[in-house]
């Protein structure tokens, strides 16, 4: 097993997110994160990881841990660069669903879904971005992480 990886998410315990399909994401994101991913913070203990990620007064926290669930740093993050990004993804997501319930036409699906990938990708960027020189991750572990923070954002 890669040392440089999450084993472990942790969300806070909260209600389920206002949708099926907000949750359904949620839930794959978290997945597909534990699936694969790099996280390599430069100056901790080799991994694996833990990582609790929270929104709390605006900011964007990760709580990594080791996998004993030993604290090993607190990272926060202002939410301010994100916020278009997120409210714009909130869009996008209600538009799909909407789109779907309706039994729109799979053309004004798949381009509400091609909308919903830029912005992954945008808010992936951004987020790589932020953690520089702090966390090292991949393109695919920023584009879930990012899915978790627009779900956490939803339940603010």
């Amino acid at each position: 097993m890669p040392e440089q990886r999450l084993v472990r998410i942790e969300l806070p315990e909260e209600p389920p997110a206002p949708s099926v399909y907000a949750e359904a994401d949620r839930r794959q994101a978290i997945a597909d994160l534990l699936a694969g991913n790099r996280f390599d913070p430069p100056n901790l203990p080799k991994g694996p990881y833990a990582l609790a990620v929270s929104v709390r007064e605006g900011r964007l926290v990760l709580d990594i841990r080791d996998v004993d669930n030993r604290p090993l740093h607190v990272l926060a993050l202002a939410l301010g660069p994100f916020r278009r990004l997120i409210k714009d993804y909130h869009m996008v997501v209600e538009a799909h669903e909407q789109a779907v319930a309706e039994s729109g036409p799979e053309s004004r699906v798949q381009a509400i879904d091609m909308g919903r990938r830029g912005l992954h990708n945008e808010g992936a960027e951004l987020l790589q971005a932020r953690l520089k020189g702090r966390i090292d991750v991949d393109f695919e572990t920023a584009r879930r992480l990012f899915t978790l923070v627009c779900a956490l954002h939803q339940r603010i």
